[in-house]
């Protein structure tokens, strides 16, 4: 590559970072819906046209600011689950990581909150996607862990989901927090550890798809093997093996007549 073509594909990856910069600043008061092409490249210096020289359109920059917002935190979330140590100090760990990335990324973070069920399908779709792949990654540790030996993998795919929807959840209360009621952000941190450490409790304690239906299999062979024995007749009960012991002889019931008592003088 020439030394003029490196500086134009420098120029290139500059002005489209600057479209990111200026749309997420745009975005902290509307939805990328709402974000109008003339506004955005006012906001650089370039013209309309040169915007679609980096994007195809406004969809693919949500995109692409989708993977700016989160890439970086299911990285910095999965180290930190890595780490080996009680699950309560991972926690504590998980929501300060949070609770940093709130502060550095204000605005992705309120980006994300808000086109997570916004208007333009792409940018919902992507962020799903992003999320889902934090979950695989979540659920990738938790299936290492000593806790979940045992569980289906579909189980532990829930808990992972479970996680994640929480943070994100937290992510979004923080952010609120800290626009709008500064002293409460320590309060829903409190909350955040409290709701994870519940969901560890439970994780202890949860029967997996597996577990369940082996205990249900076990149950129907004890039922079959205790269950009483019918047939034509009566039950008679257990075979013990044993004679039945003997009750009183049946009384025979008056012999016969044996005439009268002649005794002894009695007459011929």
């Amino acid at each position: 590559m020439s030394h003029i073509e490196g500086a134009r594909q420098a120029q290139k990856r500059r002005t489209r970072q600057a479209l990111l910069d200026a749309a997420l600043g745009l975005l902290e008061e509307q939805s990328l819906s709402g974000l109008g092409l003339r506004e955005l490249t006012r906001a650089v210096g370039i013209s309309p046209a040169a915007f679609y020289r980096h994007f195809a359109d406004m969809g693919e920059l949500g995109v692409a600011l989708v993977e700016e917002s989160l890439g970086n935190l299911h990285d910095l979330v999965t180290s930190v689950l890595l780490r080996s140590g009680e699950a309560e100090d991972r926690i504590d760990r998980t929501v300060e990581v949070v609770l940093r990335h709130v502060r550095e990324h204000p605005s992705h973070v309120r980006f994300v909150a808000r086109e997570r069920h916004g208007g333009v399908r792409p940018v919902r779709l992507a962020i799903a996607a992003q999320l889902g792949r934090f979950a695989e990654e979540v659920a990738a540790v938790l299936t290492e862990q000593p806790q979940s030996r045992g569980w289906s993998p579909s189980d532990v795919r829930m808990l992972a989901e479970l996680y994640v929807d929480r943070l994100v959840m937290t992510a979004t209360a923080m952010l609120e927090a800290q626009d709008d009621e500064p002293d409460m952000v320590g309060s829903i941190v409190d909350s955040a550890r409290r709701q994870m450490r519940l969901v560890s409790i439970g994780r202890r304690h949860w029967l997996s798809d597996t577990e369940t239906r082996a205990g249900t299999e076990v149950e129907a062979e004890v039922e079959a093997e205790t269950a009483p024995v019918t047939g034509s007749g009566a039950d008679t009960g257990p075979d013990l093996g044993v004679d039945p012991a003997p009750g009183p002889s049946p009384d025979p019931g008056p012999g016969p007549d044996p005439g009268p008592d002649r005794g002894p003088g009695a007459g011929g």
